[in-house]
């Protein structure tokens, strides 16, 4: 032995081995442990802190996770060998991009002075736990229902702590520490910290360190050896901050459920190129899937998604599935008349523009028609209720400069219905009004035009604006007004006939309370054109009967348009069949669809 070297009796570094073995790095299961100890959860009121490194088998901890109540997060900390349970629900479950640091209590020192202007306390009022709530929503963390903190929460197991204002009493931060060995029955020896929050109207500095230093100090008073925190990998000031008091980064893992609140944290970047609305709801939920999206066009909406070994290209809703056969049928308004009609569908009666003595006998048999290019969407180039030759002569002329052939239809009352049918199923069903403006007494028609078409513009990302175009003028003059007219207060004026969104058309949700015989009649028409995604336009006298008129298909339905019916989850469903949570494939096995 060197002269410099000091003996140290046999065992001195045993309590360091012991700890080495218990707090070490990697989470460990014993299978010799009373069952008692195993798959344990605690309810945290914003969802349940699940010790991942007391489950066994990687299905009880899918399983627990799917169990997840809506609007809640659950987090499964100190998750095991991540990677097979990942594989084990690869469209359900993500690693969090989490980091977790260690604070080794053994030898963590208090501060010596106390901040002052505020002080950290327990949870103690109503009044505190709703300034919790406030603070949770303005950092977009789930708040917690009030009842949980009076009824439900185990204060063995949660301790909860705000930061109070001497002051004004105002209640400008919290933070939520768990003793594991209280939740996990003795299994877990350590404790965590999470829901650190402060509030941005703070007027006093240090208030997140005080919190989680209050925490420490009271869990160091209880012998606990370490207090765990999970922190975002970019949040470069919350980790300047554990690692100036000490905290270490260890590498235990956190597992979390694909879900709306935790969207962004599996999503990725979002895609820089400008998209549409249109593909955007589409791209979106195929990357929160882990599907590969590239984009080919942002202008025109052209993308690619690729899925294991299928790679399918898509202009918005129009996908490589649907046919060149079937997208000419759509494109041809006339063509598609006759194919519906032959199917057994009702169709209102229809010509070609042409002769102008047929087209006045057509008027004559059916007293008002619509006018409309043979191939066009959008609206563009309609005109709607047509009663005299002199209308539709200089209608026709107007269509024809987006169609060469122009076709001539009865004109049928009713509300405009669009059902949205994806792999032949209705996903979708929207009545369409048309742009209507409501006078102020004080503004123009062109003022409330232009007022109105910025509003639906904001509202739909600049695809929906009203035109100020000859059949806007047509609709003003039908009741005796012009653009410099003054509108009545509260009077009401349709300024469109059709109720395309493009043209400045709202739509209202009906899915639930559509007649079976209009979504019947939807998916014939899907079927007879042999187009597995579109949208089909009906003409009804109510959604809630079961009278119709076919007026066209859409080979390109706007899903955005729908929304909250899940129109993009069913698309990437029929693309990507695979790519369906797990309990939604079980649901439709069940019901055979």
């Amino acid at each position: 032995m060197a002269d410099n070297e000091v003996s140290r009796p046999k065992g001195a570094y045993d309590h360091r081995l012991k700890r080495m073995r218990d707090h070490g790095m990697k989470p460990v299961y014993r299978p010799g442990e009373l069952q008692a100890h195993k798959n344990r959860v605690v309810e945290c009121g914003w969802g349940r802190l699940v010790f991942g490194n007391t489950f066994s088998d990687p299905a009880d901890l899918v399983s627990v996770l799917r169990d997840e109540r809506p609007d809640q997060r659950d987090i499964a900390f100190y998750v095991r060998d991540p990677h097979v349970v990942l594989g084990t629900a690869p469209q359900e479950l993500f690693l969090d991009p989490s980091h977790t640091y260690r604070l080794d209590l053994a030898t963590y020192r208090p501060a010596r002075n106390r901040r002052k202007g505020f002080t950290v306390r327990r949870l103690g009022s109503r009044r505190d736990a709703e300034a919790i709530n406030i603070l949770y929503t303005s950092r977009n963390m789930v708040p917690v229902p009030l009842d949980f903190f009076w009824n439900r929460m185990d204060q063995r197991e949660l301790t909860v702590l705000v930061a109070e204002e001497d002051e004004t009493g105002a209640i400008v931060g919290t933070a939520m520490g768990v003793n594991h060995d209280a939740a996990t029955a003795g299994a877990d020896k350590g404790a965590s910290l999470w829901c650190l929050a402060v509030s941005p109207q703070a007027r006093f500095p240090g208030i997140g360190e005080a919190l989680v230093r209050r925490l420490a100090e009271q869990f160091k008073g209880r012998g606990v050896p370490y207090m765990d925190l999970s922190v975002m990998h970019d949040n470069t000031q919350a980790i300047a901050l554990y690692e100036k008091l000490g905290f270490d980064r260890v590498p235990y893992f956190t597992v979390k459920l694909k879900n709306t609140i935790n969207e962004a944290l599996y999503a990725g970047p979002s895609v820089e190129e400008k998209l549409n609305p249109y593909a955007t709801i589409i791209v979106n939920e195929a990357r929160r899937r882990g599907i590969r999206s590239e984009i080919m066009d942002a202008e025109a909406g052209f993308f690619r998604l690729s899925y294991g070994g299928r790679s399918v290209r898509c202009r918005e809703s129009l996908t490589d599935f649907t046919t060149g056969v079937a997208m000419s049928i759509c494109d041809d308004k006339a063509v598609t008349h006759r194919v519906v009609r032959n199917a057994g569908l009702n169709v209102p009666r229809q010509i070609l523009a042409g002769d102008e003595g047929r087209m006045s006998e057509f008027l004559t048999s059916v007293s008002s028609v619509v006018v409309k290019p043979a191939r066009g969407e959008q609206g563009k180039g309609i005109a709607i209720g047509l009663s005299s030759m002199e209308e539709i002569l200089r209608a026709v002329e107007n269509a024809r400069t987006y169609s060469d052939e122009v076709v001539l239809e009865e004109c049928v009352s009713g509300h405009d219905l669009r059902l949205v049918v994806i792999d032949y199923k209705v996903v979708a069903a929207a009545i369409r009004k048309p742009a209507e403006i409501v006078g102020n007494g004080r503004a123009t028609v062109r003022e409330l035009i232009e007022s109105q078409s910025r509003r639906r513009s904001a509202a739909t990302g600049g695809e929906s604006r009203i035109p100020l175009d000859d059949e806007t003028l047509r609709c003003l003059a039908m009741v005796g007004y012009d653009l410099e007219t003054v509108l009545p207060h509260g009077e009401t004026v349709q300024v469109r006939k059709t109720a395309n969104l493009h043209t400045g058309g709202t739509i209202h949700d009906v899915t639930g309370e559509t007649h079976y015989a209009l979504v019947d009649a939807a998916i014939r028409a899907a079927r007879a054109i042999e187009i597995p995604v579109t949208g089909i336009d009906l003409m009804v006298p109510s959604h809630r009967e079961a009278d119709y008129w076919f007026i066209e298909a859409n080979e390109r339905p706007g899903l955005a348009n729908h929304e909250p019916q899940p129109t993009a989850e069913r698309f990437i469903d029929f693309l990507f069949p695979l790519s369906m949570p797990q309990p939604v494939r079980d649901a439709l096995n069940r019901t055979g669809l």
